[in-house]
């Protein structure tokens, strides 16, 4: 208590230098969004236009003083933020939260973004990296000119805002890249199992991935590459076990498109909601409007990118999702016996790389109130060591990291340019060039023209799979080649009429080569089909109540099966008759998406924790991709031996048993927590979301910079995303981070609303103002003609050159 009463003391100082000595000349963290302000670089005076939500419509003359304008006012409204990705990516936290940020800068230092980073900026073709450096021009303008106008939020933190390189920015593209990916998890979670209970019973409940258009792709088992060991231990490796920390850029979604024939005004429409961690404030995604004579852009981009990604300009609309292609594999490698610096590739003993690296730490005991550490990154032609040693049953081995787009590195980014893409064709043509990424792009055009390209360049994997781990036996790269973006998952113009991507497995039976194993089960993209295909044209107004449609296809096969077994019981009959008069939505006001969701949970447990025990059942289970459609499929075929409690060995447990004590474990937890009555435990009461600030998410104080809990509704089975951890049920962490409809015949507005607000400064009056709409569904506009940007004006700024 002692510390949270310094740091709330820390605060009220704060906040009294400000107001009374006047660290800010314009208001108690804010900055200047009126009148005239000098902006050195600039070639002619360029206009900021704010709105009544505080989105800037910036308006220059050139694209090169749009992007410098743009650089500018994002640092103007998180420049806290993009402090915060930019030490993240960058492997830089321990020089603010002290030695609570070893072991994260250790791991963000040892894949390296921002050595990587420096490395393709100095590869970058003149156009982009001119366009990159205006941008980070923009922000040290700011950082360097505007010390009165710095977020409060720096003092709070005790640390100065640095300026900014094209590193950076791109060290935040490659960290957004890694957190869409998650593969390397799932190979973890193969690798524990297959030492737990052997090769053909882990093979039994390795991810069953399904494509709804294409049900015979789903794969019912996965191809196990040869094993040299299988106990390496994973489990016991912390180096290992701190990959399954999900980072803040982690990426869901749902986009979808119409065409012209089912779109009521007579040109496509676009939806977009990309799912991440939304609940620190102001959220994720910058909006912005970027207009020159030559293009007019209004969407959202990653604050300290300069790139706008997902929106609209004249001609087109796009929206992404992550597509989950497998660009990670882990590596086991063995340590020479005779000299433990160098690795065996077969006979051949070969060097281990080093590289040496300095961590500063804050530490209030050490002079200068921070100390060095120095680590050592070992390298074998793979990749970075991401393990401790791991003791085989004849030698030592050591587990490396690979990823496909430090492979991949070319002279241009690719995003940019879908800012000024003029086609749907030109759009593709930008996506073929963001190697970096590997993102579900769908995108229209006036004429029209519908399309789904994905992003990324693939290795061709030798063994056609990358589930588990690759032992390394000789010096032959398993990755023997690149996928061709042409043979890249895509679609265009489908004869049905409509597109869309849910994180679920797009490929075919007949797509020839090894896609990834980690992907979102199909229950999402099944409601939309069914929306889709509903008789009618579809509205603008319609794509944005589909983005909250609550309707769980998961339930309506699961639940059934549930709602029987409890039935045959006196102890849970009560559960049962609630789940059998459930309509399948998992709204707020209801009981049965809680009995549902919590008895599930406890069932999963009882499935799997016998014989895989605790920290391992855990493990598995919080990766929901990993195991939710195959423990469907169990479920559903009722005769699974992993129904059986081996501990229990008077008795062999069915399906219905394990559901029916599932009930009672979940009964007694919420009768101790909600209330005794079942038909009160109302989803909304446990599943709730709740929007914090970066410098304060627990504890004392919190409540002066937070908002909620909101009661929320949706699952993560449901197009209204409302994913909780499953080691810590119901609280939201993952929900839509943007809403976005385009409609392509309305050139005045775009439908969007963010899960929090414009500005990245705690007080500020667009730092939370969108929360309420964004709940409860009120449409949000961003204004796309010159009418609607001047008749919705409430500030107007420009700036000058120097």
């Amino acid at each position: 208590m002692k510390g949270s009463r310094s740091w709330m003391a820390s605060i009220l100082t704060s906040i009294a230098l400000c107001i009374f000595t006047s660290c800010t000349h314009v208001g108690l963290n804010l900055y200047k969004t009126e009148g005239n302000s000098i902006l050195p670089g600039l070639k002619e005076p360029v206009s900021v236009a704010r709105d009544e939500k505080g989105m800037a419509y910036i308006r220059a003359g050139t694209m090169q003083d749009a992007m410098l304008a743009f650089g500018f006012t994002a640092a103007q409204d998180r420049l806290f933020q993009m402090e915060l990705l930019r030490r993240f990516a960058t492997g830089r936290m321990s020089e603010m939260i002290g030695e609570k940020g070893v072991g994260l800068d250790t791991q963000m230092r040892t894949i390296g973004f921002h050595r990587h980073a420096k490395r393709h900026a100095a590869i970058l073709e003149p156009a982009t990296k001119n366009l990159m450096q205006k941008y980070v021009d923009g922000i040290n303008i700011f950082i360097r000119n505007h010390p009165d106008e710095h977020p409060l939020e720096f003092k709070i933190a005790g640390i100065q805002p640095k300026p900014w390189e094209i590193a950076d920015s791109l060290a935040l593209l490659y960290f957004m890249s890694w957190d869409s990916a998650a593969n390397i998890q799932t190979e973890i979670i193969a690798q524990m199992l297959v030492e737990k209970v052997g090769i053909e019973k882990a093979k039994g409940i390795f991810p069953l991935n399904i494509n709804p258009d294409d049900e015979v792709a789903g794969k019912t088992f996965v191809q196990i590459p040869e094993f040299e060991s299988s106990y390496l231990n994973f489990a016991e490796d912390k180096i290992l076990q701190a990959f399954f920390q999900d980072g803040p850029l982690q990426v869901g979604s749902n986009n979808w498109v119409t065409g012209p024939r089912l779109s009521m005004g007579g040109k496509p429409i676009l939806s977009n909601d990309p799912h991440l961690d939304a609940r620190t404030l102001p959220g994720p995604w910058y909006p912005c409007g970027l207009i020159t004579p030559a293009f007019r852009w209004v969407g959202v981009g990653i604050p300290g990118i300069p790139a706008v990604v997902a929106g609209r300009n004249e001609h087109i609309a796009v929206g992404l999702t992550n597509a989950y292609g497998d660009t990670q594999d882990l590596y086991v490698e063995t340590i020479d016996p005779k000299n433990a610096d160098r690795y065996l590739e077969g006979d051949q003993s070969l060097p281990f790389a080093v590289i040496t690296e300095k961590l500063a730490i804050k530490d209030k005991n050490a002079p200068g109130g921070s100390r060095e550490k120095e680590i050592k990154i070992r390298l074998t032609r793979r990749g970075p060591v991401v393990s401790g040693v791991l003791r085989g049953l004849k030698t030592e081995k050591v587990a490396t990291l690979r990823w496909a787009p430090f492979e991949n590195m070319g002279p241009f980014i690719g995003l940019d340019r879908i800012m000024t893409a003029k086609s749907a064709k030109e759009v593709r043509e930008a996506v073929s060039r963001a190697d970096i990424i590997m993102l579900n792009f769908v995108f229209a055009d006036r004429d029209g023209n519908i399309g789904w390209a994905v992003s990324g360049k693939l290795p061709i994997r030798s063994q056609r799979d990358g589930t588990v781990p690759f032992v390394v036996k000789d010096g032959t790269d398993n990755w023997v080649g690149w996928i061709p973006f042409e043979e890249n998952p895509q679609l265009h113009n489908p004869q049905k009429g409509w597109i869309g991507t849910c994180n679920h497995y797009t490929v075919g039976r007949d797509y020839p080569y090894y896609y990834s194993s980690h992907l979102s089960p199909s229950y999402r993209y099944r409601r939309l089909t069914q929306l889709m295909e509903a008789p009618g044209k579809k509205s603008a107004e319609d794509h944005w109540r589909f983005q909250r449609d609550p309707m769980n296809l998961m339930a309506e096969k699961i639940a059934p099966i549930m709602a029987n077994a409890l039935l045959g019981s006196q102890d849970t009959k009560d559960l049962g008759e609630i789940l059998s008069n459930w309509n399948y939505l998992d709204l707020t006001d209801q009981a049965a998406p809680a009995i549902f969701q919590a008895v599930y949970r406890e069932f999963a447990l009882l499935v799997f924790q016998d014989e895989l025990g605790e920290d391992l059942v855990m493990s598995m289970l919080k990766v929901w991709y990993f195991w939710q459609e195959r423990l469907q499929q169990m479920v559903s075929e009722g005769t699974s031996n992993w129904f059986d409690n081996i501990l229990t060995t008077d008795v062999k447990e069915t399906r219905d048993d394990l559901f029916r004590l599932a009930a009672l474990k979940a009964k007694a937890k919420f009768s101790s927590t909600i209330v005794q009555n079942p038909k009160e435990w109302n989803w909304g009461k446990v599943h709730t979301i709740e929007f914090f600030s970066p410098i304060r998410r627990e504890g004392f104080g919190k409540g002066l910079l937070s908002d909620g809990p909101h009661p929320f509704p949706g699952s993560g089975e449901t197009l209204h995303r409302g994913i909780f951890a499953f080691n810590d049920p119901f609280k939201v962490i993952y929900s839509a981070s943007l809403r976005m409809v385009v409609d392509l015949s309305d050139d005045d507005k775009v439908l969007a609303v963010l899960p929090g607000g414009v500005s990245g400064r705690f007080f500020h009056p667009h730092a939370q103002d969108q929360i309420e709409a964004f709940i409860s569904g009120e449409k949000k506009y961003w204004w796309f003609s010159d009418k609607s940007i001047r008749e919705n004006q409430k500030e107007f700024l420009t700036l000058q050159p120097k």
